[in-house]
């Protein structure tokens, strides 16, 4: 398996895991047109633009998420349904002062939320979750026994 960067909203393929909104009028991250243009992402790119890495051990499976500029009360990690993980929360505008004047705003603001589907061996009930450094880090350990469980059989191609 490679490791290549997933830039999201299924330009490149399905993916089962991510909920990222498809916008057909966008172009792919880094080549944001709004960006060259001088202009700023609207909430539904910021949205669709966090950024999470998902790799896994033999013991968990560990989400990684780069929200910078958030804090971690404005930050929510739950578990919808049983098994899939939902990352959400929202990054406000910097106050504006009277009298400013801004030259450049290249920084996303408002919401973003992710979802994953988790796979069967995830312990659900056993999520920890730390931020540091602008990283959100969720780590959801593994079923030792739903993994032992797993009953694989090849079938012939005829």
């Amino acid at each position: 398996m490679s490791l290549m960067p997933w830039f999201g909203g299924g330009r490149g393929g399905m993916d089962p895991f991510s909920s990222d909104l498809w916008d057909p009028f966008g172009s792919p991250w880094p080549l944001d047109r709004s960006r060259r243009e001088g202009g700023s992402r609207d909430d539904a790119t910021a949205m669709a633009r966090t950024n999470v890495d998902w790799h896994e051990n033999d013991k968990e499976h560990i989400f990684s998420a780069e929200i910078p500029g958030v804090r971690k009360e404005d930050v929510k990690v739950e578990v919808e349904d049983g098994n899939v993980l939902k990352i959400s929360g929202e990054k406000t505008r910097e106050e504006e002062h009277k009298g400013d004047a801004w030259n450049r705003v290249e920084r996303s603001f408002g919401s973003f939320m992710r979802r994953f589907r988790l796979p069967e061996n995830a312990k659900a009930d056993s999520i920890r979750c730390t931020m540091l450094d602008g990283v959100l880090r969720v780590v959801v350990p593994k079923d030792e026994e739903a993994q032992k469980q797993r009953n694989v059989r090849s079938i012939d191609i005829a």
